[in-house]
Order: structure tokens, then C-alpha cells, then sequence
């Protein structure tokens, strides 16, 4: 019983200071965890439960260390049902070793250099007349635009993807879920 009660009472301690930590840092909530700014872009992104498909890729393509670095980065992150939307056994192929080159275009196609919150991105489409160029880390673009409250990004073939939760705020950039995979030429 004694265990017990010691087990409990960690727990709440526990609880309690990650909840602390959460409201210090003013977190936001992506796949049912807290996202700190205090940690990476990686740090992070392997607690969201939607977005275990995105984090098998970044391993896969050997880009745990890059995104773990200083940046900034802004990441327009794809969560598991975007991925889910793919073409049946796209994803199973892009992890394979053999296509490593492919799985690191496709995903450093999500990235841009510099870190762009909402915002700015806001403030880049009013400057452009309804739309921004934003350059990729991969080397191609996306097309930054907006319908309502809402940031579209418009790949290079014409594929389309919301963004559904901004600013998420990392040490090394910011993160913007979105629901569809993006795709370079």
C-alpha cells in the first residue's frame, strides 16, 4: 500500500510540472502533447501522436540532426492522415533505403529557411497581392495563399494543403501542421 500511495503521489508531482512547465512556456497542444518552445523542432515532434509517420521519415532520410539544429526553420508539418492520403504504398516506398534521395526532397520540400509564425506569412501574402513565393530548403516553392482566416499552400503541382494549426514555436524555428503532403516537381 505504501508503494502505492509513493507511485501516486510522484505521479501528481509529475502532472503538475509538466502542467506548470506547460503554462510557463505557453505550449500548444499538437497529437495530444504539450509542444515546449524551449525544445527542437525534433524534441518535440516525437511526442505528437499525429505525426509518427513524419518523424519515421525525418529518421529515415537522416534528418534528425539537421532539424535538431540552430536553423531557424519554418516546417509546414504534415500530420498522419496527410500522409495516409498518398497514393496506397507511396509512404512504404519512400522509406525504403534504396529511395532515400526521393524521401529527402519530398520532406525538405516542407521546410523553409528563416522562421516565419502566421503572421508573417500573413504579412508576406498582403505584400504580394494574395500570394507569396516561399523558397524551400529543397529548392523548389510553394505558393502562400489564403481563403477566409485560413493559409493555403499551393505546391508545385498544383496540390494544395491548409494549414491547421500555426505557431508552433520551437527553439530552433516554428512549426505549422498542415493536412496535406506537398510535393515537388
Amino acid at each position: 500500500m505504501k508503494l502505492t500511495k509513493q507511485f501516486f503521489a510522484a505521479a501528481i508531482a509529475s502532472f503538475l510540472f509538466v502542467g506548470a512547465q506547460a503554462q510557463k512556456e505557453n505550449t500548444k497542444m499538437v497529437g495530444g502533447a504539450a509542444m515546449y518552445p524551449s525544445k527542437n523542432i525534433v524534441e518535440n515532434a516525437v511526442n505528437s501522436a499525429d505525426h509518427t509517420t513524419l518523424v519515421a521519415a525525418v529518421k529515415a532520410a537522416g534528418l534528425v540532426e539537421t532539424l535538431q539544429g540552430a536553423g531557424p526553420f519554418t516546417v509546414f508539418a504534415p500530420n498522419n492522415a496527410a500522409f495516409g492520403m498518398l497514393p496506397a504504398g507511396t509512404v512504404e516506398t519512400l522509406l525504403k533505403p534504396e529511395n532515400k534521395a526521393t524521401l529527402t526532397a519530398v520532406l525538405t520540400y516542407h521546410v523553409v529557411a528563416g522562421k516565419y509564425d502566421a503572421k508573417s506569412i500573413l504579412g508576406l501574402i498582403k505584400k504580394g497581392n494574395g500570394k507569396a513565393v516561399l523558397t524551400t530548403v529543397q529548392g523548389g516553392t510553394l505558393t502562400a495563399t489564403t481563403d477566409g482566416k485560413t493559409v493555403m499552400l499551393t505546391d508545385e503541382k498544383g496540390g494544395m494543403s491548409h494549414v491547421t494549426i500555426a505557431d508552433v514555436f520551437q527553439s530552433n524555428g516554428v512549426i505549422h501542421v498542415v493536412d496535406h503532403v506537398v510535393l515537388p516537381k
